[in-house]
Order: structure tokens, then sequence, then C-alpha cells
């Protein structure tokens, strides 16, 4: 997996991994919305899949599929070090960094070199795609010798010969110098699409002097210097791209807008201001938890920049502007998951998805007359004209297997009120009344008469019915009567005649031209509400349970957790035929509907409805590896159902997806719809959000650590801004012990300074030993994974593992043995996998004596409790304890980077109550936990042997019987010697 380090705002990648060379490429994607460039090295790497894609401008591969196009790499910059070329793969990198910037979107990659010859080199590349001007682009490259006095060589070209996977959409058609620079003109094969690209090159630091090679296709800015070390020579590359879709003369409007640009560090401040400007609006700030506090500004960045700020044909594709995947395709994954940032945060590009949808009507049309329907079919997988593009069959990697048939582009048909949903849901948010009666109400409309077309009456059933579809849940791929598309169906046919009433009364001409346009007649809306009536939807009413189509519940029940461990989906276990088989489901079905009606608390959402559909649904679900939109969705309704612990788990797994590489697929591009379900997870989930007449309003539930949640959102014209706070500033909080036996020897928490009387404000309690015993727990999870490799392990050799991370614990465990990198990673996975299972027969029963007695004393007298744990599942083992609600702070494995002995997590969880270090007393069993502590600068209080504690200020057997007075007074002693002692040499 990849491994990263960050900021609140920056992604650092400290160590080259060639493995890895594609997933990083798309994790390192910059953009502005126009388009979108993989982040491939300029000098280039064997086996790189560099790419630069502009939205919208789409290209057929003849007879197979429509793509969007791999365009002119700007990229490509060669440095010559005395004859070696820089290369990754060769000579030495003796250091490596490589940063990507949200707030300005800037990527950057910070190297030192060793050539072949020994020549040393320090070198630095960043680029951006300008926010403020779409078309244009920019690279900057430092060159600083170390230890040479050399020439060097610099080759900036513009690449022409892209390629999707092994073929070039593009012909040559002319290229050229100009003053500074070279241009390229080149025109796609079938659609036609011209593009221009210009480039200009300027060197400082050095003379030097500039040669144009015009070798076809591959223009190239060349100049050669003599370089001294320690001086550094500044290359700057600034290029300019238009194409036919915007401009008639592209080429001529790329050297014009290259000859008046000012120059590189103006155009960055330009960049770095219109990014600020987006980021005042659309960032969410989260505090208590780092990992969150990042990734979601990640998620949301891959979004902004892929988003069309100023063009209302084009949407966002579903692997958004970076990576290969679903070729460039505009799936339902716009609309229902990235659309709700947009619609909330950036209502303008919200405008501009949906309008792509009435541009492409024509082509919803055409397929509905395909398929023998009236109105407006939506194609299951769109590109530029909205004609279905969704591959008709799967070619297989083994030579010899069987092509699979993709059946979605016949049988998904829920997209036909996916669509009008998200154009309801802006009329509501914005009252967008102008764009409404103009656009939006042709598509509801349009899209609706073909729902009529598409039913049918059984005359058995009394009943209409949706027949041969694949419901949200793609593992079933022919079913009658999905619940999901019939009630969809229907609500769109409540809404069309809502809407087409609006234009009678507010718009009639509009109506009337409507009416001639589509044939709308008032045959047609009473078949509307005949169908509204009598849809057949198939639930128990007494106990709220839905079946997901007809004859599901039929099917072969499946246990998912027979089939742990595993590393893909149970599709590619069972197979595509059996799979239909069984009641596994690809993604929320009738869960996704719950979410989708339940801000309306339309049917068939209610409480109830919620809490027995999870029951039945939520285990069914292959939530790990069948779809990456589903577990936002259960992030969500868990949150509902005050699953924390849950909630927060499939959090992380759609917040990770492509940080972590979790599905293995990162190489093909962002999973967008995940990013736009992580904000909803965030907004609608954790916050609580709910749209009320007065706006919206918060009704939060932050996961457990979460000490603040800040963000913005627009609704009907005006901002609304929610600061909302966690446990950790809710008053009373964390807790800790002191005790009896005084180590008169332990460092005052202030150093260098006589300690004043302590005034101690709140307890970091470490978890394992402290409050409960899960070190048996621990013990006995590495003992069954010791046993099954053969290893000997036992109750003594379990002593030095206190304290000690995962991975640590595990190389004590495994010593010399010989195992790989991977074998590591799944031991660890699967003692944690053990550790799991153990800890969920936990109850407060399992609380260690005096634990309970102490918590509520210290909050009865208003001191904060916290807790700093090294377990990624502390908030499952308080969760099972029963004393969440006794915590206002949490810091956990998820918390910080480095852990104990290094004070990150103590200092942590005191910021997080909002106390100092020298307030706050650490409890803590472990030698490495009191390390922590008095490094933190805080008093400690050791549980256990004094060999193992005795460095803490206090040591004491166990917590039974501690009173918080008894501490407090053997604090005030502490303190009082010690400043004696301080005195004395004075």
């Amino acid at each position: 997996m990849p491994q990263f380090t960050y900021t609140d705002w920056i992604l650092i990648e400290t160590q080259f991994d060639p493995e890895q060379l594609q997933s990083k490429e798309t994790v390192f994607t910059i953009g502005n919305g126009y388009l979108g460039t993989r982040g491939s090295f300029e000098e280039g790497y064997p086996h790189a899949s560099p790419a630069t894609f502009i939205n919208g401008v789409y290209d057929d591969v003849p007879v197979v599929y429509t793509e969007l196009v791999n365009c002119p790499d700007w990229l490509p910059l060669i440095v010559i070090v005395n004859g070696d070329r820089f290369r990754l793969d060769q000579g030495e990198i003796l250091h490596y960094e490589r940063q990507l910037d949200l707030r300005q979107g800037l990527l950057t990659r910070a190297l030192r070199w060793r050539s072949p010859s020994g020549n040393t080199i320090d070198i630095s590349f960043e680029r951006f795609a300008s926010l403020a001007d779409p078309h244009v682009l920019a690279l900057r490259c430092h060159l600083t010798p170390v230890n040479f006095e050399g020439l060097i060589e610099v080759q900036a070209s513009i690449n022409g010969y892209p390629e999707n996977q092994g073929f070039n959409h593009w012909e040559g058609l002319d290229q050229g110098k100009i003053d500074q620079g070279i241009w390229l003109q080149r025109r796609t094969r079938t659609s036609r699409i011209e593009l221009g690209m210009a480039a200009k090159v300027t060197i400082s630091g050095s003379e030097a002097s500039l040669q144009v090679n015009t070798a076809p296709g591959y223009p190239t800015l060349s100049t050669s210097f003599v370089a001294k070390a320690q001086q550094t020579v500044t290359v700057e590359k600034i290029v300019t791209v238009f194409t036919s879709r915007e401009i008639e003369t592209p080429v001529k409007a790329a050297q014009e807008k290259l000859a008046h640009l000012p120059d590189y560090i103006t155009l960055l401040k330009a960049n770095e201001q219109a990014w600020d400007e987006v980021w005042q609006q659309s960032d969410i700030l989260i505090e208590g938890d780092s990992t969150a506090t990042f990734a979601v500004r990640y998620n949301l960045f891959q979004l902004l920049i892929a988003a069309p700020w100023n063009d209302d044909r084009v949407s966002i594709p579903a692997k958004t502007l970076s990576g290969f995947g679903y070729r460039g395709h505009i799936f339902w994954d716009t609309e229902i998951f990235m659309q709700p940032l947009f619609l909330f945060t950036q209502p303008a590009i919200a405008r501009n998805l949906l309008s792509y949808r009435w541009h492409t009507l024509a082509g919803a049309r055409r397929k509905a007359i395909h398929y023998g329907y009236k109105g407006a079919m939506f194609a299951w997988e769109s590109a530029e004209t909205g004609d279905e593009v969704t591959p008709r069959w799967a070619i297989g990697s083994d030579f010899y297997g069987e092509d699979v048939r993709i059946w979605c582009r016949d049988r998904e048909i829920h997209i036909n009120a996916d669509i009008p949903y998200a154009i309801w849901n802006y009329w509501q948010a914005t009252a967008d009344d102008e764009w409404m009666q103009k656009y939006g109400a042709e598509v509801i409309l349009d899209a609706a008469i073909f729902w009529s077309s598409r039913v049918e009456f059984n005359p058995e059933r009394e009943k209409y019915e949706i027949r041969g579809v694949i419901g949200a849940d793609e593992y079933h791929e022919l079913v009658h009567n999905n619940a999901f598309t019939n009630r969809m169906a229907q609500w769109h046919l409540e809404k069309a005649i809502a809407v087409y009433d609006w234009l009678v009364h507010k718009f009639p001409e509009r109506a009337t031209e409507l009416e001639a346009k589509l044939q709308l007649t008032s045959q047609e809306t009473s078949h509307w509400q005949d169908i509204i009536a009598k849809i057949l939807f198939l639930y128990d009413p007494s106990t709220e349970l839905i079946e997901q189509f007809d004859g599901f519940f039929q099917s072969e029940d499946i246990n998912l957790a027979d089939y742990e461990p595993r590393d893909r989906s149970m599709q590619a276990i069972l197979g595509v035929d059996q799979i239909n088989k069984y009641q596994v489901i690809k993604q929320p079905d009738i869960l996704m509907l719950l979410y989708l009606m339940r801000e309306s608390a339309d049917f068939p959402y209610n409480e109830k409805a919620l809490q027995t559909n999870w029951d039945y649904y939520a285990p069914r679900t292959d939530i790990t590896y069948g779809s990456s939109l589903g577990p936002s969705v259960q992030a969500i309704l868990a949150s509902d159902l005050g699953k924390s612990t849950e909630a927060y788990e499939q959090f992380i797994r759609a917040l990770m997806v492509d940080l972590e590489d979790n599905r293995g697929n990162t190489r093909d591009g962002i999973h967008g719809a995940s990013a736009g379900g992580i904000w909803q997870a965030v907004i609608f989930g954790f916050g609580g959000i709910q749209f009320t007449e007065n706006g919206p309003v918060a009704n939060p539930h932050l996961p457990p650590g979460w000490t603040r949640l800040k963000f913005k959102l627009h609704w009907q014209g005006k901002w609304h801004e929610f600061d909302l706070k966690g446990l950790g500033d809710e008053g009373a909080g964390e807790a800790g012990g002191v005790g009896e036996e005084l180590i008169t020897n332990a460092p005052c928490p202030m150093p260098n300074a006589p300690c004043p009387m302590p005034n101690i404000q709140g307890f970091i309690f470490d978890l394992d030993g402290v409050l409960t015993d899960t070190a048996e727990i621990h013990y006995l999870a590495w003992k069954k994974l010791a046993d099954e490799e053969g290893i000997p392990f036992n109750r003594e050799a379990n002593e030095a593992l206190r304290g000690v991370s995962r991975r640590a614990s595990l190389m004590l465990i495994i010593g010399n043995r010989p195992y790989s990198e991977a074998q590591i990673q799944e031991m660890m996975e699967r003692k944690n996998r053990y550790y799991i299972e153990l800890i969920q027969d936990m109850t407060p029963k399992d609380l260690l004596p005096g634990a309970i007695a102490l918590l509520d004393e210290l909050r009865q007298a208003g001191i904060k409790i916290g807790i700093g744990s090294a377990s990624k599942n502390a908030r499952t083992v308080l969760e099972r304890l029963g004393i969440v609600d006794k915590v206002d702070a949490i810091a956990d494995g998820y918390s910080v980077q480095e852990p104990k002995p290094a004070p990150d997590l103590f200092l942590y969880a005191a910021k997080q109550l909002g106390i100092k270090p020298e307030e706050s007393v650490v409890v803590e069993d472990a030698t490495a936990g009191i390390d922590a502590a008095l490094a933190a600068g805080m008093w400690a209080v050791g549980l256990g042997p004094v060999e193992r504690v005795g460095a803490a200020h206090i040591v004491l057997p166990s917590l039974a019987g501690i009173k918080w007075a008894d501490l407090r007074d053997q604090f005030s002693k502490i303190s009082a010697n010690i400043f004696k002692v301080s005195n004395s040499f004075q």
C-alpha cells in the first residue's frame, strides 16, 4: 500500500516505490476543471501512464467504445547531467520527497540524485493547472549541482503522441515555433475536435540560449549551460491549450494567450488566490482526527479539480479526470454522489452538471426509440452526446476465457429517476425558477414519459410492474420489481406532476411549448397518477422489511464471514452466474433507497424501517470489495442508528479508498462517487444537517475524538455557517489516576523550571491494562497467530509487547524468521481480525476495579477525561465497555503518525481537551507510555511493577480504591518536594 504522511493540507511522499507508480500517478493528479493531469514524472519512467484529459474531448475507438481522449502531454522536461540523463531508474536516489498542496493545487517534487558518473545534483519540480485561467499550465524546475561543475542540458517538449492504453486518437495537422516558444496542432480522428497547444521556456541563474527542434509531433525547446556547484539554475515552462469545443481557432488562441501571459510567479499567485476563494466556500475543518482532517480535504480537492466551472455541456466522469477507468464515462455517480457537494458549496457548478443532462436529451431520446419506448431514456454510461456508450462486452484478461456481456446498458434504468432526483433537489436548494422552467422541467417531464411506456400492468396483481431490470445492486442482473427502481420511478412521477402543475400556473407559455414538443397530454398525466397509485412495492407493513426484488427472500442466504479473509469481490469468488442465486449485494440497494428518501422523510423512510432493513441487508452487503459507492452511504445510516463505531469504520473505508489504494484499482483513476459520498457522510451523517423552512439545521453526532466540525452551506441564496463542537468541548472531561507510592526523582512536567503547585485540569488514560485488561485479548490474538505460524510464544514473551505498536510487536514475535513485507502486512491484519472478534464479547463487566468510580469522581470534580491509546480499535472497546459518555476526547491509532514513546498521542489528547501539557495527568501501564507522558511534559501515573513504570511520578498497583482527593494531595507533595530541591540549588 502507498505510504504517505500529511499535514492538514499537504500530502507527502518520502520514498519512491516503482511498484506503486501508476496508483500514485492518480493520487497526485492536479487539474482545474477544464483538464486534469496525472502525477506522472516530467522526465518519464518505464511503464508510466501519463495522461492529460480535457473534459468533453471524446473520440471513438472504432467498433469498441467511445472514450475520453488522452491529450498531448505538456509535461516532458528532460535533464541531462554531464551526459547522463536524469531518470529515477538509473543512478542513485539520495533524497526524495513529493508533495501535493491542496490549498493551491500545487504539486512539487524534490530530489537529490547521484548520476551513474557520480555527479550529485539537487532537482526540484513544481507544477500547477491554473484555476484562475483554465487554459494555462505551468511547470518550474530548479537545478543545483552539489559536488561538480559541468554541462547541463534541458529539453522541454510537447509530446504529440499520447495514447489511450495503446490507441492514439490524434491526427497531426501542424506545428511550429514562435518567440521563445513552440506550438502543436492536433485533431481527433473521429470526433474531429481540434487542439492547439503552445509552450515557452525561460531560464534564470545562467547564461543560456534556446534552440527549437520541431521533430514531427514532438516540438522541443532545448538549452545547455555550464552549471557551477551550489548555484541554482531555474527553468520555467508555461503552456497554453485550447480546443475547437470552446473556440474556432485553438492554435491561434493558444499562441496569443501565451504571448500575453505574465511571469510564472504572477501566474502562481493568481492561481493561489483563485483556490483561496474556492476553499472559502467548500472547505471542511475537522479537529480531533488528523487522518480525517487531511483526507476529507483531499477527496473534496479531487472533485473540485474535475468540476466544470465554465462549461455546462460536460459533467464529471466516474473516475474524474484522473485515469483511464470507465473510459471517462458519466454515470449516476455524478448526480447522486458528487452533486451535493457542489449544490451546497458551488451551486453554479451544480447547475452546469445538470445542464449537461439537458444538452444530452437528444441522445436519451434516441436510446428510448432504439429500445421501443417513449420519452427520454438516459444512458447508463454517457459521454458527449448522451447516447449509450456502455461497452456491450467486457473483455477479460484470459485469452481463452469467455467475454462477459454487460447488461447495465439495457437494464439498469434507475438512472432515469436519479437524474430528476438531482434536478428536484437543485431546485429546492436554489429556488432557481428560471433554470427550472427553461431546462430542468423538460428533463423531468420527458424522463417521466419514459416510465409510462416502460411499466407493465399485471391484471392478476392489479399492479404496475417494472420487469427485467438491474437495481443499484449489480450482482443480480435480471430481476423484476426491484424496490429501488420501482419506488424511484414512482417518486419521479409524483414530482413530474408537481413540476407540470407549477409550469402551467407560473410559466404557461413554457408549459404549452413542452406539451407540444413532448406530446404531453392530460391522458399521459392521468396515466402517471394511475402508476403512482398502483406500482408494485414489495414490503411487509407490520415489520417494514422491504424485499429487494421479486423472489429475493427465496434466494439462497449466505454468510459473508465464511469467506473471510479475502481480497476480491464476492462476484469474483462466486462467478457472475452463480452470484445471482444468493442473497449477497454489491452495494446498498434498499438502504440506498432509504437514504435518498431520508431527507424529506418520504415513504418508505422512517426510523423503524431503517433499523429493520439495516439489520437484514447490511450483513448481506459486500461492503469491502463490492462497490466503492457503498461505504459512505452505510456510514451515514449507521450514524443515524447510533452505531458510531461502524459509521466511522465505513467512513474511513470510503475516505482512504485512493490514498491507501485499498481496492487495488486506484491506478484507474479517483473514485469520484466515493469522494462525493465522503462530503455527504461528514455533512449529513456526522453533522446531522437537515433542511427546514428556516434553512439548514444541525443535529450533530460527531465521531468520538472529533472536537470540532466547521463548514458552510449555501441554501436558497444565503450562506449558513456551522461550527459544531464534539465531546472534548462539552464540559467534564478526561480521567486519570494517581497513586500511593511516591517516586521522588521523577522529573517535573515543566522542564528547567521550579514546579508550582499543580493545576491539574485533565486525565488521559491509556486503555489496555488501565481501564480494562485488553492486554489479555491482545495476548490471545497474538498467541493464535503465533501458533498458526509455528512460532513459540507465551505470556512471558507477551510482556515485551506492552505499549508497543502492532508492527513492532509482530517483529519481536517473528525475530529473524524470513517473512516478506506482504506476509507481514497479512499477519498484522490477521491478528487485528482475531482481536476484533474477541473484543465483540466485551461488556462493562470487563472494566478493571476502581475504573468507573474514579471516572465518575473526576467528572464530578470538573476534571476532563481523555483516552490516549495506540489502538485503532479504541472506540469499539469504549463502546463495549459502555463508557463513551464519560470521555471527552479520544486519541487513538488514527490520530497521530508517531506511536509511543513519542509524546504525540498524549499531546494530541491534551489539545483536544483544551488543556496544557503541564495540566495533564497520564495513567499508563507500559514503559513506552510513561516515557511518552514525561516527554510530553505531563504528570505520569504508572500502574504495575516499579521495574516497568518506575519512572512515573506516582506508581500504583491498580486503580482499585483510588480517590481523586488522594491523588491531588500526592501531586501537591511531589510538586512541593521538587520545588524545595530546586530552591536548595539556587
